[in-house]
C-alpha cells in the first residue's frame, strides 16, 4: 500500500528514526528466520513448522514495549518475531526446530513453534488452543500479588477466540483489573475455515463491550500504528487500568503449517492480493520514503542478518542430539527429596 508523504510524516510523529530502524531490522530478521524454517522442513531436516509470515509487524511492536526479563509473555504459535525481540536468538529457535539438546524452548521435546524460555519470561507454550490466555490472568494475578507493576502479554489467532478459554480469561481479567495484554492476531483463517464462518461478529475487538474493557482494532501490517497501540495498551495496564483486548488485522502469507495447503481452499488471485499487503514490504517503501532508510541500507542489513543466520544454523547443526536415555526428563514426577 503506498502512502502519501504526508500521511507517512503524520504516522512517525512520535517515534524517532533510530527506533523505526530497529522495528523493521526486528521484522526482516524473524521474516528470513522464519523462511529459513521453511527451507528446513520442505528438505526433511526439520519436522513441522507454522508461520508467522505477515504478522511481524505487530509482534514486533508489543515485544519492543515491554520490558524484557520483567514483564511476562505467554504467546502462540506464531509469534517467532516476539520472541526474538524479547531476547532470544536465532540459534535458539533452530535449536528448536532441529529438536537439538540444547533448545531453550523445551530440550527438544516440545514441537518447532512451541515457544518457551525462562530468562526471557517466556511462558512454555502448549498445544492445546487457547490455554496460554488463562496462564496470563494466573501471571497477572500473582504479579498483583507480589507488589510489582509487570504487564503480561498473551496472544492468539482469531479461530480460538471461539473457544471457551478465550471467554473465561477475558471475564477474570476484566473483573480483576488484570495487566493484561489480550493481541489476536486476526489472519482471517482458523486453518481453513474464514473468519465469516467463524463468529457473527465481523471484529473481535468488538467482543471487549461485554466485559467492558478497551476494544482495539489495528491494522496489523502498518508497523507505526502498531507500535503507538502497544504503547496506550501496555501504560494503561502498567498504570492498573486493567486489560486491552487489541485485535491486528494481519494477513496470512503462508499455509496454516507446513502439513496444510492453503490453495486447496484459497484461489491464487487472492493468495497474491495478500502479497501486496505485506507489512514489511510497506514499512520498507514507507521508511525509504521519509528518509529513515536510504538507498542500500534494506539491503545491506539483510545481508547482515543472512551471515547471522547461517552462523546460527551451523552452530545448531553441530548441537547434540537429546540423549535417547532423557526421554522422559521432566515428563514424570521426579522425587527432589
Amino acid at each position: 500500500m503506498a502512502v502519501t508523504k504526508t500521511t507517512a510524516s503524520r504516522k512517525q510523529a512520535t517515534l524517532d528514526a533510530e527506533t523505526l530502524r530497529a522495528m523493521y531490522r526486528n521484522m526482516l530478521r524473524s521474516r528470513l528466520l522464519d523462511e529459513r524454517m521453511w527451507v528446513l522442513n520442505r528438505q526433511g531436516r526439520a519436522p513441522f513448522w507454522i508461520s508467522g509470515i505477515g504478522h511481524e509487524a505487530v509482534q514486533v511492536a508489543f515485544a519492543m514495549n515491554l520490558r524484557s526479563g520483567e514483564d511476562w509473555a505467554a504467546p502462540y504459535y506464531r509469534d517467532l518475531a516476539l520472541t526474538l525481540v524479547l531476547g532470544m536468538t536465532p540459534k535458539d529457535q533452530l535449536l528448536s526446530v532441529l529438536q537439538r539438546a540444547d533448545d531453550p524452548n523445551s530440550g527438544g521435546r516440545q514441537m518447532p513453534a512451541h515457544y518457551g524460555c525462562r530468562r526471557y519470561n517466556i511462558i512454555t507454550t502448549g498445544s492445546p488452543v487457547g490455554t496460554q490466555l488463562l496462564h496470563a490472568c494466573g501471571i497477572a494475578l500473582a504479579a498483583r500479588m507480589r507488589g510489582e507493576d509487570t504487564v503480561t502479554f498473551t496472544s492468539i489467532g482469531e479461530g480460538g477466540t471461539s473457544g471457551g478459554d478465550f471467554h473465561e480469561a477475558l471475564n477474570f481479567a476484566a473483573t480483576h483489573k488484570l495487566a493484561v495484554l489480550f493481541v489476536v492476531e486476526n489472519n482471517g483463517f482458523a486453518i481453513s475455515v474464514p473468519w465469516e464462518k467463524q463468529m457473527p461478529t465481523r471484529d473481535v475487538a468488538d467482543r471487549a463491550k461485554a466485559y467492558g474493557i478497551p476494544g482495539v482494532k489495528v491494522d496489523g501490517g502498518d508497523a507505526i500504528a502498531c507500535y503507538k497501540a502497544a504503547r496506550e495498551a501496555v501504560e494503561r495496564a502498567r498504570h492498573g487500568d486493567g486489560p486491552t483486548l487489541i485485535e491486528a488485522k494481519v494477513v496470512r502469507l503462508t499455509s496454516h503449517s507446513s502439513d496444510d495447503d492453503q490453495r486447496r481452499y484459497r484461489t491464487a488471485e487472492v493468495i497474491e492480493a495478500e502479497k501486496a499487503q505485506d507489512g514489511l514490504l510497506r514499512f520498507r517503501a514507507q521508511l525509504e520514503e521519509l528518509g529513515v532508510l536510504t538507498a542500500g541500507d534494506a539491503d545491506e542489513m539483510r545481508a547482515e542478518l543472512l551471515l547471522e543466520l547461517d552462523k546460527a544454523q551451523e552452530e545448531a547443526e553441530a548441537a547434540p542430539l537429546p540423549e535417547p536415555e532423557s526421554a522422559l526428563l521432566h515428563v514424570l514426577a521426579e522425587d527432589l527429596r
